[in-house]
């Protein structure tokens, strides 16, 4: 394989990975519902994008011809995951969820 493609496809699986560890954090660390559903909407949807880019560098390189399978994954993630944090957030608002009060 070209150097150049495994340095990328590296250089995205090592991004991806540290935006879905970051989104995992801020789920675990935020106080509250909406605080929790910020870090995962986000990051870890930057983060599976980024692993699905270097996934179709890969399989494009390796055979002849472009991998869309993986470009129809991220678009499909990339269309869903804020209209399911959104609709998420809507349903939260309406249940009246308690938000974190911060003391000083």
């Amino acid at each position: 394989m070209v150097v150049w493609v495994e340095y990328t496809v590296a250089f995205f699986l090592l991004v991806g990975s540290a935006f879905a560890l970051v989104g995992s954090i801020g789920l675990y660390r935020f106080p509250d519902f909406y605080m929790r559903l910020h870090g995962p909407a986000k990051a870890t949807t930057l983060g599976v994008g980024c692993v699905l880019i270097a996934s179709i560098v890969y399989f494009s390189s390796r055979d002849e011809g472009l991998h869309v399978h993986e470009l129809l994954i991220t678009l499909f993630l990339m269309l869903s995951a804020p209209v399911s944090a959104y609709m998420m957030a809507k349903a939260a608002v309406q249940q009246q969820v308690k938000t974190f009060n911060r003391k000083d």
